[in-house]
């Protein structure tokens, strides 16, 4: 049975479910407290909110199914597709109990484009502390559930995410202006909703503060107590989040895990500088038979990115820089590019030809200062460890991780930071399934939270920076210090 309560003013449904009349009584609570800051509020009691739950409503599913709001078209909101970007498929999460609890889910009232969303997970048994994950690339709210909420609310913390203000993407053709190919040689479009004009890029930080703020304030209304400690998690553009909101906004959080973060200077690296290489020189690679000495693997190796893997069959060969050039490659350049530089001809000038400096002249700097205003800075005002793969190909450690440590370490007066490399660990933890030789990053990354949760707790002080090697973990005294000497180890 369920009770369906309107607020006319602040346009807000909330479900309540009978399972427990304690949680229906803070779902009111939550209804209160977020008064006309959100729309479209679903609320309910739940046995368990891990992603174990798979239950119809009233009482689940955890993690909502793909394409589940109707007034949107297919692939703008996946939820399910989006919790195994950052994680296998198969979840590595060990889980061993039901968390049971209330599960809150809506958007933001004051977006006038009805995206932006927020989820917050609140546990019977609260430990006082609050755990806020950012979302990788234009993911959904739902995209640390198998990484990150399935681990951090079997230890009791309460839980929050958003989706950065946006939702993912939708179908579209050649003739759309902000349409991007998947790969180059797909006839499939796709646009980007974070390439609409009403979305700029800084939206992630704002976000990311934003529900920090908001999941502070329901914790305190539904326990009636305040978070003792808030922590940020999350992933590549999900990681973004949690740098930027350690420089912009210190006072929320008591530190960070940022897993393989973006990296974005306008003076270089950034993803405008460093994907045009690949793009240009892996169609010669292949035609070279996929040569590890050929001039253009020497070239992509030489523009920071980590060697190749492959396997021949006798069906082909299959290759780790294939599978992001089918995947990211292109289709990320064209995102960023858009957004960034939306005058330059996309596919008329080519991608894999883009150069940034020379763009940045032609456009009289608007596409350099557009960088600028989202630039990862390094300045830290609370503990951040960053773990990264030797063999991301998406964002190099050479030119993403290695860099947002030396800008860290640039600031005389930073917080404690770390930089956990993880040896033959990539950016797609599913990947390891076609490479086994991969590493998966995912148990180094939680491993990390609860370095970082011992440090900020009961002042342990944090292994120092190291390299992880293959099958291992970080450690108090570790055999690498600093950096992997190679960015593979057979």
């Amino acid at each position: 049975m369920r009770a369906r309560l309107f607020n006319t003013g602040a346009v807000l449904v909330l479900l309540l479910c009978s399972v427990s009349g304690q949680a229906a009584t803070g779902c009111q609570a939550i209804l209160q407290a977020l008064g006309n800051k959100a729309t479209e509020v679903v609320c309910f009691a739940s046995p368990d909110l891990t992603t174990n739950n798979t239950t119809a409503p009233p009482t689940g599913p955890t993690t909502l199914p793909n394409n589940a709001l109707a007034e949107w078209p297919a692939f703008a909101f996946t939820p399910v597709t989006d919790r195994s970007v950052i994680a296998p498929a198969t979840n590595p999460t060990t889980i061993t109990k039901a968390v049971p609890g209330i599960q809150v889910e809506g958007y933001y009232a004051d977006d006038p484009t009805h995206e932006a969303r927020f989820l917050l997970r609140f546990p019977a048994n609260w430990n006082g502390s609050l755990v806020v994950a950012g979302a990788s690339g234009t993911r959904s709210e739902f995209n640390g559930d198998y990484a990150w909420s399935d681990y951090v609310l079997q230890k009791g913390y309460a839980y929050a995410s958003q989706n950065k203000g946006v939702l993912n993407l939708r179908l579209t053709t050649s003739a759309d202006p902000l349409g991007c190919r998947l790969n180059p040689v797909s006839a499939t479009y796709v646009h980007f909703y974070d390439n609409d004009p009403q979305k700029p890029f800084t939206q992630w930080t704002q976000y990311m503060i934003r529900t920090a703020a908001l999941a502070q304030r329901m914790v305190e209304r539904y326990y009636h107590h305040e978070a003792r400690h808030t922590y940020a998690v999350g992933t590549s553009n999900g990681g973004y989040q949690v740098r930027r909101a350690l420089e912009e906004a210190p006072e929320l959080f008591d530190g960070g895990v940022d897993w393989e973060g973006t990296f974005i200077d306008p003076r270089s690296p950034n993803l405008l500088t460093d994907l045009p290489p690949v793009l240009a020189n892996f169609p010669s690679y292949v035609s070279a038979g996929y040569d590890p000495n050929s001039q253009a693997a020497k070239n992509i190796v030489a523009a920071g990115y980590p060697p190749d893997l492959t396997e021949t069959t006798t069906t082909g060969t299959t290759s780790l820089w294939g599978l992001y050039n089918t995947s990211f490659w292109e289709v990320t350049a064209c995102q960023w590019q858009k957004r960034m530089d939306p005058t330059y001809d996309t596919y008329g000038a080519g991608l894999a030809n883009y150069q940034y400096f020379q763009r940045a002249l032609a456009t009289h700097g608007a596409v350099f200062f557009n960088l600028a205003r989202i630039a990862t800075t390094g300045a830290i005002g609370k503990p951040l460890i960053t773990v990264a793969g030797t063999m991301d190909a998406l964002l190099p450690i050479r030119r993403n991780a290695r860099q947002y440590e030396s800008r860290v370490l640039e600031h005389e007066h930073h917080a404690p930071y770390r930089l956990y490399e993880i040896q033959n660990g990539n950016h797609i933890d599913g990947y390891a399934a076609v490479f086994p030789q991969l590493e998966i990053i995912q148990p180094h990354a939680q491993q990390a939270f609860d370095l970082l949760v011992d440090h900020v707790e009961h002042n342990a002080t944090l292994p120092p920076s190291q390299c992880v090697p293959h099958a291992g973990t970080v450690t108090e005294t570790p055999a690498q210090i600093g950096h992997c000497t190679n960015l593979f180890e057979p």
